[in-house]
């Protein structure tokens, strides 16, 4: 579209703040509404994908970001007893590609400096509450009844508990995960993990992993620490005995000696809990949803952030090349429905062999699995979808640019 938009976009988080800043700068006058008044970098550590990196290039961020994260090589998956379940390596792809670990307030941040750096609008401590139609247009209404726009396009990207799915009959599902994972940030000044993403899994309760995050946001050095429990286990495992819980991890994942000792109370574990999210489609006339609002999955592939990237690419450049906002929208959908279909299948399909009530999934798991990962087609189709390339099926692949190339 030649003409200039009046958009809003509703939420400041990964997806919302990336469609911002490309949107902004394709000409349209852009609105970001953020509920909360002081956004603050945090989180656990998250994994940066190819797909993710070609976007953070797009967007002029990649250097800022990559720099203060980690380079992950291969992803190492084996049992409590140290059976060998899974070693998938990027190179098996392509020597382009590798991961990045990275603290999910590094991403934020640089996001959020570019969003206040752009040539837009920014509104926080505004929650949106609802959405009322304008003619062709629509119009945002707040908690305190106040009223924004009227916009040609409205993005929500305000995250896995959307408060705007329920207005609409597109959202097929919208279901917490009985399981999580219970996180802590620990320092690794020593540089003890690195280039390689660990778990360790015994049955389908009990998953433990350690990802090298480069440097938190204050600067120093991180390993982000998870363990999978129930959600409704979480108080339980608060309850333990700190020596206790220190000794669960080192017994499944001896190379953990070295950092548990910085957890001095179960109550420093923060819990994060997963939905899964599915829509008919991403669109209604003037709305979008993208990110977690849209498609939020468990984090077993690790694409979370990824795949909210690529969303607002796409919407971009969809918005971009075609005529008018319904047609934009249409063409964002179709463009998104392989990839995004893809790995929410996948996700689905994969989490209960890694967390869920039914062990005799981890029996199958532990038989097959090492089996897959001998086998080349397999091991590829494998580290294919661990890139976050997959379009459809791993046979199918999204053109992806390496910053530098």
């Amino acid at each position: 579209m030649r003409e200039s938009l009046s958009i809003g976009v509703v939420g400041c988080g990964t997806a919302g703040a990336a469609a911002a800043l490309f949107l902004a700068r394709a000409g349209h006058r852009v609105a970001v509404f953020e509920h909360v008044e002081d956004p603050r970098p945090v989180g656990a550590g998250i994994m940066l994908q190819p797909t993710g990196q070609d976007v953070l290039a797009r967007l002029g961020l990649h250097d800022a970001v990559v720099s203060r994260g980690e380079r992950i090589d291969r992803l190492s998956v084996q049992t409590g007893s140290g059976k060998r379940l899974l070693a998938l390596s990027y190179a098996d792809v392509s020597p382009r590609f590798f991961g990045v670990g990275l603290h999910r307030g590094v991403l934020f941040g640089a996001l959020f400096d570019a969003v206040r750096k752009a040539d837009l609008s920014l509104h926080l401590g505004v929650s949106g509450e609802n959405i009322r139609r304008a003619g062709k247009q629509r119009i945002l209404i707040d908690k305190q009844g106040n009223e924004h726009g009227p916009f040609d396009l409205l993005v929500i990207a305000d995250g896995a508990k959307s408060r705007f799915r329920d207005d609409t009959n597109i959202t097929l599902r919208a279901d917490a995960y009985p399981w999580g994972a219970l996180w802590f940030m620990a320092e690794d000044p020593d540089h003890l993990f690195k280039e390689e993403l660990f778990q360790v899994v015994e049955g389908t309760g009990k998953l433990i992993g350690l990802l090298p995050t480069g440097q938190c946001p204050q600067g120093r050095r991180r390993v982000s620490v998870f363990y999978s429990v129930r959600g409704d286990a979480v108080d339980a495992v608060r309850r333990m005995k700190i020596a206790d819980f220190r000794a669960e991890l080192v017994r499944y994942a001896p190379k953990s000696e070295a950092i548990v000792g910085q957890i001095e109370d179960t109550a420093q574990l923060l819990y994060s809990g997963y939905m899964d999210v599915v829509m008919s489609h991403w669109h209604t006339r003037a709305v979008v949803h993208l990110g977690d609002s849209a498609h939020a999955m468990s984090p077993q592939l690790g694409q979370g952030a990824n795949l909210a990237l690529y969303d607002a690419w796409v919407l971009a450049e969809c918005v971009a090349t075609q005529p008018s906002v319904p047609q934009a929208l249409e063409a964002y959908t179709r463009a998104r429905r392989a990839h995004l279909g893809y790995y929410q299948l996948v996700t689905r399909g994969l989490t209960p062999f890694f967390q869920s009530d039914h062990t005799g999934l981890g029996l199958l798991r532990d038989l097959f699995m090492p089996i897959m990962n001998r086998v080349p087609a397999f091991n590829r189709a494998m580290v294919i979808g661990m890139c976050g390339i997959a379009d459809g099926h791993p046979w199918k692949q999204l053109p992806v640019t390496m910053p530098g190339e």
